[in-house]
C-alpha cells in the first residue's frame, strides 16, 4: 500500500460519527486536489478485517458515490444505513447537507 493510500486511511480514521468528508476534500488535504478518484481507490483497497469508517466519505454533492466495491447498490444502501445510524439525515434529493455534516480540519 502506497503512502497516498496510507494518508487517505489516516484522514478517514479521524472523521467522527455523524460527520462526513468528500473525496476531493481528502485529496486536497493530502496535497493532490485532483486525486479524488484515487481517494476512492484507497478506500476500496482496505484489507478485510481493518476497521475504517469508509462510509463517512461522500462525493462533492453530498451524495453516496456510485459504488465503493463491486457490490454497487448493496454498498450504497449499507453506506446510507451506517450514516443514518450515526444521525446523518438525507434530504429528499438523497443528498446530505454538507453545510451541516461536513467536517473540516
Amino acid at each position: 500500500m502506497g503512502d497516498f493510500f496510507k494518508r487517505v486511511h489516516e484522514i478517514v480514521k479521524m472523521i467522527p460519527p455523524g460527520a462526513v468528508m468528500t473525496y476531493g476534500q481528502i485529496a486536497k488535504i493530502i496535497g493532490n486536489p485532483k486525486a479524488s478518484r484515487a481517494v476512492g481507490y484507497a478506500l476500496r483497497s482496505v484489507p478485510e478485517g481493518v476497521e475504517l469508517p469508509w462510509h463517512r466519505v461522500v462525493n462533492a454533492k453530498g451524495e453516496i458515490s456510485t459504488r465503493r466495491t463491486f457490490q454497487g447498490d448493496e454498498d450504497k444502501l449499507l453506506q446510507r444505513i451506517l450514516l443514518e445510524s450515526e444521525g446523518v439525515i438525507f434530504q429528499k434529493s438523497n443528498r446530505i447537507d454538507l453545510k451541516r455534516y461536513q467536517m473540516f480540519f
